[in-house]
This record gives C-alpha cells, sequence and structure tokens, in this order.
C-alpha cells in the first residue's frame, strides 16, 4: 500500500514561532514526531510519503498516488485538518486521523473514514491489517498504555531537515501531578513511562548520522515525571555528548520541582540542556490550590526560577489567567512576577477547558461551558463562564500581553535575565544561525519600529555579559515572534468589535 502522512498547519501562536523563522531561513519549528513515528511502524513493504503543511503545500498530484491519507495532529490544527480530510475524500482516498485531536473528539475530523483515539503502537498492526484487507473499522482505540521500550526510532529520512529549526526527541510520555485543566494526564496517564537510555541514544546517533547540528528538543511534556529513569539516562546522555563533541544543544518542558533537585540539575547542565519549559500559571496560591498544582507550591516561585537560571539554563514559562480564585490584581501580579523573574519568553494564556479534562468536566456539570475549545489560549476567547466578569477578564488579559511584550519592557527583561544567567553550555553554530544575525541587525536594527530598544539591549550585553551576546541575538528574534504575535492578536480583536 502506499500512504500519504499529513501534518496539519498551525495558526499564528506562542508555539508556532512563525515571525522568528524566517531569521533562520527556516520554515516550521520541528518535523512531525508522530506521523514519523507511526511510519516506523508500519508494514515494510508499505511506500511512504510525507508533507508537512507547515512547510510546503499539498499537491493533487500526492492524493492521487495515495491508497490512503494519515492525518495526525492536536486540536489547534484542526481547521486545517478539515480541510484537507475533505480535499483527499473529494479525490477519493480513504483518511486515517489520530494524536491528539481525536482523543478530543474533535469535530474537525468527524468526516475522516478512520479514527484512532489515542497512542497507536497497540492498534498499528490491526488498522494496516484491515486496511490491506479493505475492512478498516471507523475507529480504533488502544486498550492499555504501550510499553515505549518497544517503540522504534522515528523515520526522519522522510522529512526535509533542513526545514526545521529545531530536532525532536520522545523519552516518557504521561506526567504524575494532577493539574485540573491538563489534559496529558488524561491521554497518557499519570504513571510516566519511559524508553530505555540505549533508544535515546540510538535516536541522537541517528540524528547525528543525518547531518543535523544545533538545537533539539525532548518534547516530553514533563521531562522529569520519571525522576529515577531520567537519572539513569543523564549520565549517558552527558558520555555521548561529551563523545561527539556536544552537537546539540538541548530543551524540553518539566515541572517546576526540577528546581528542588541539584543533581538533576546539575546533570541537565552537563548534557548541555540550555532551556526548560515550565508551567508556573499563577503566583496566586489559591489558584493554584484550585487547580491543584501543589508541585508549585513547595518551594518560592521566584526563588525556583532564580535556582534553575543560576545553573545556566534559561527558563520559559506558561502562565494562565482565567482561575475562579483568581484576584481583581491578579493581571498586576502576573506581570510583576514575569518581570521580577526575569523570564523573557513568556507564554501567557486564557483558561481554557479542554475537552475530557478535570477542568471540563467539573464545568459541566456547574454548568459553565459554553462551546468547544480550539485549543488555542492565544486568542482572547473563553468557552466557559468565568466567576470574574468576562469582559474585566478579557481586558486584564490583554493588558499583561501588550505590558510584556512591549519592547521596552521585553527588552528589560531579557537583559535582567542575562544578568542572573549562570555559565550556559555552548550551543553549536550553524550558518542558519550566522544568517539569522545578519537578519536580525538588518530586520531589527535598522527597519524595525523598535530599533533603539533593540540596539540598547544588545550595547548593554555586548559590555556587561559579552558571554551571552549569542543569547541576547536569540531573544531579540525570540521577542520579534511575540511583538508581531501580539499585534495579530490586537488587530484581529479590533476588526472583530462591532462598527
Amino acid at each position: 500500500m502506499r500512504v500519504l502522512m499529513v501534518y496539519p498547519e498551525f495558526p499564528d501562536t506562542f508555539w508556532s514561532f512563525k515571525h522568528a523563522l524566517p531569521f533562520q531561513g527556516k520554515r516550521s519549528a520541528y518535523p512531525p514526531l508522530g506521523l514519523l513515528t507511526v511510519s516506523a511502524m508500519l508494514p515494510a513493504n508499505w511506500e511512504r510519503r510525507l508533507v508537512d503543511l507547515n512547510i510546503r503545500r499539498l499537491k493533487d498530484s500526492e492524493l492521487d498516488w495515495a491508497d490512503v491519507v494519515f492525518f495526525s495532529g492536536m486540536m489547534v490544527q484542526g481547521p486545517s485538518m478539515k480541510e484537507h480530510i475533505e480535499r483527499a475524500k473529494a479525490r477519493g482516498r480513504r483518511t486515517v486521523v489520530g494524536g491528539p485531536i481525536s482523543s478530543a473528539h474533535d469535530p474537525s475530523i468527524s468526516g475522516a473514514d478512520h479514527v484512532v483515539e489515542g497512542e497507536a503502537e497497540d492498534v498499528l498492526a490491526e488498522l494496516a491489517a484491515d486496511l490491506e484487507r479493505g475492512e478498516a473499522k471507523p475507529f480504533y482505540k488502544s486498550k492499555l498504555l504501550p510499553d515505549l521500550t518497544k517503540v522504534p526510532p522515528p523515520h526522519l529520512h522522510l522529512a526535509n531537515l533542513r526545514r526545521y529549526s529545531s530536532m525532536a526527541v520522545q523519552f516518557s510520555r504521561g506526567c504524575p501531578f494532577t493539574c485540573e485543566f491538563c489534559d496529558i494526564i488524561e491521554i497518557y496517564g499519570r504513571r510516566p513511562r519511559t524508553k530505555t537510555p540505549d533508544q535515546i541514544i540510538a535516536e541522537l546517533e541517528q540524528i547525528h548520522r543525518l547531518g543535523w547540528r544545533g538545537p533539539v528538543f525532548l518534547v516530553d511534556d514533563n521531562f522529569i515525571g520519571n525522576k529515577k529513569c531520567v537519572k539513569a539516562l543523564l549520565p549517558r546522555l552527558v558520555e555521548w555528548m561529551r563523545d561527539h563533541k556536544f552537537p546539540f544543544s538541548l530543551f524540553t518542558e518539566a515541572s517546576l520541582n526540577l528546581a528542588e533537585d541539584p543533581e538533576l540539575l546539575r546533570l541537565m547542565r552537563e548534557a548541555h540542556f540550555t532551556r526548560v519549559f515550565l508551567g508556573i500559571e499563577t503566583p496566586v496560591v489559591e489558584s493554584l490550590k484550585e487547580t491543584t498544582k501543589f508541585q508549585n507550591l513547595r518551594k518560592n516561585l521566584l526563588e525556583s526560577v532564580r535556582s534553575i537560571q543560576a545553573r545556566g539554563i534559561e527558563v520559559m514559562a506558561g502562565f494562565i489567567v482565567g482561575f475562579d480564585n483568581d484576584p481583581k490584581d491578579v493581571f498586576e501580579r502576573q506581570i510583576q512576577f514575569i518581570r521580577e523573574a526575569a523570564i523573557p519568553l513568556s507564554m501567557v494564556g486564557l483558561l481554557t477547558a479542554l475537552p475530557n479534562t478535570q477542568l471540563w468536566r467539573r464545568l459541566k456539570a456547574e454548568g459553565r461551558l459554553l462551546k468547544e475549545s480550539l485549543g488555542n489560549n492565544t486568542l482572547a476567547d473563553l468557552n466557559f463562564i468565568p466567576k470574574m466578569d468576562a469582559t474585566e477578564l478579557l481586558e486584564g488579559y490583554r493588558k499583561i500581553l501588550e505590558t510584556i511584550y512591549n519592547p521596552k519592557e521585553y527588552f528589560e527583561r531579557a537583559s535582567a535575565f542575562l544578568s542572573q544567567l549562570g555559565t550556559a553550555a555552548r550551543a553549536p553554530i550553524a550558518f542558519s544561525d550566522m544568517m539569522a544575525v545578519v537578519r536580525s541587525l538588518w530586520k531589527q536594527g535598522l527597519l524595525s519600529n523598535y530599533r533603539k530598544e533593540y540596539w540598547k539591549f544588545l550595547v548593554q550585553t555586548l559590555h556587561r555579559r559579552r558571554q551571552h551576546l549569542d543569547k541576547a541575538i536569540t531573544l531579540a528574534i525570540m521577542g520579534h515572534h511575540f511583538f508581531e504575535l501580539v499585534a495579530a492578536v490586537e488587530e484581529m480583536e479590533t476588526l472583530a468589535e462591532p462598527a
């Protein structure tokens, strides 16, 4: 059989980095790891092709080539997925959908012929056999959480790696915590399952053999969810990185209790982890209790962030407004915390009730759900009735974005971050990085309306923190993405206002 794997397009969000990627000459942040892993588990005699719609458009000739079209993605990719499911079916092709969007029962995938809910490893062989016989069922769902030690390396050779800014590797699935709004524990469970160190080393070897040098994202939703297994992996990772002269810089997502473990921080620093994303959510204690994010209450939030930064690891962070226990001054408190913590890349979103989460079930029982979530918390759009006045909440959210991504505020925060950053691992420099510097100096230093703040930031870094100049350029480029994104959101909201 001939299978065409199609990865839908992302809208412009915090995580798309749409406005930063052109500086490097890239089209997307990461290759579609899920589809590439599925490819590795399909029958060896099947022919395969991949089209990532974030990289290029899908051709009719590619649809005509295929016997079946596989789609995978998240809720935020729903509109693109719906469009291309319809397009594939219009040309008489069978369509299969999997990924987190299927677990959410998103209406965007209602037109698909076959849906795989949950993790695919235990049902993929059955699905493939049914497709070959022409007897595939409308719905497949795994009864067990798969053993990750049996997952093969992804088929990265199918992707055009030069079009991505980072590579992706998955070590674990699942998270031990119980955050009310989170769908990870609903899909992947609360017992983190991991691959073996040998598997991760094999995947890094593959990436290295394919010629990649630069950032590698450990895509786990909580990399340290199983600390015992992480501490077994990291020494092997340190050894491999040293033997290969540190060809990659690593980054990941983790829970805030990372700050409580000096040994873990040391090992991550030695393995060349340069950045970690943390779900801080809010400095409001009652709101953290409400959402059962108790791991963020063990230690002072500011101290936790600073202890990680002091190890030379940059902190990115997610924040949320809209909890029932948020006080009237939550917006100022969020701004102040982000400023004091000196977190340049702060993703602030509105609380959204994702399908089948604890939050979704509670709000449904309380009669407060309004509509399905779009999976995009960047939009000033609520899918539930908040306790705070909705207009006040939306206006406060806009105020946070306008404040923290005002160029002057952003560059001051970035400068404060660099002043407290410890000795950071040196990232390998690629040709695309050099081109990014040239484009930044031209586009931001000469053409932007914030060039004064840009040059002030770079000159201060050069004089006071010369060793972090490369990171300063990166932060400036990332800042451009957020400036453009916030401006676009404001423009959409203005156009949506009644005349």
